[in-house]
């Protein structure tokens, strides 16, 4: 019976934070913006590839970000330096973002700002393999973080990020020769979860892949229907 009320209570959580997250979804499509949510562990280096995102990409792409963290604004922060909106949302004891925490952001950037001028909302998930991938916050595709430090074996350990991911990158290259770590072991691995996900080798230290993210982002966003429904 205890079994039975749990996963009628899991069923309903995940109903109503879908929901949700296709009113969210409608709003970004009200307004024409892409938006891509960013899932890793601690660590994996999301922060960081966001910076190097904004840097590059700020001139040509109008973009925000939605940074969840669990306690502080530190990540926020840093991406504040790149002149670009930088909504916080703490989680409290969350190990996610959902879609009620990211209406929260959506409505705080409608407010500060005309959002129908970004291209680009990029969400930075709290850092954890688990629980992001089972709550959609309206993105439009997922993008899952891998550093090559964390050992082949996490597609098959946590599935459901690799299942869920749109695009997958495996950060830290410039790390991959003084570690044991076998690249194509890791990518049967993923293929097995995945067949279909694009997968982009990274560092972000060195610069390594970040051009072919980059042609990946501006691909999202221009085969977007959004921007042709916002000015239709």
């Amino acid at each position: 019976m205890h079994q039975t009320f749990d996963a009628a209570l899991e069923i309903n959580l995940l109903h109503a934070n879908q929901q949700g997250a296709d009113h969210n979804r409608a709003h970004f499509d009200e307004w024409g913006i892409t938006c891509l949510n960013l899932m890793s562990s601690p660590g994996a280096g999301k922060t960081v590839l966001l910076e190097r995102t904004l840097a590059t990409l700020n001139q040509e792409l109008k973009m925000a970000v939605i940074e969840g963290d669990m306690t502080t604004e530190l990540d926020a922060e840093r991406l504040r330096q790149y002149d670009v909106p930088v909504i916080a949302i703490n989680t409290g004891r969350s190990c996610h973002l959902d879609s009620k925490m990211v209406s929260g952001g959506i409505h705080r950037l409608a407010h500060e700002y005309n959002p129908t001028e970004f291209d680009l909302v990029l969400v930075e998930n709290v850092g954890n393999l688990v629980c992001p991938a089972e709550f959609e916050v309206g993105e439009h595709a997922k993008v899952a973080l891998l550093s090559v430090t964390e050992g082949e074996d996490k597609p098959l350990k946590y599935p459901v990020m690799f299942q869920e991911a749109d695009c997958l990158l495996i950060t830290k290259m410039d790390l991959a020769p003084h570690l044991d770590i076998d690249l194509e072991k890791l990518e049967f691995n993923v293929r097995q979860i995945n067949p279909h996900v694009t997968i982009i080798p990274v560092a972000a230290k060195t610069g390594e892949g970040l051009e072919t993210w980059f042609a990946w982002l501006r691909n999202q966003v221009q085969k977007s229907p959004t921007k042709q429904l916002a000015t239709a």
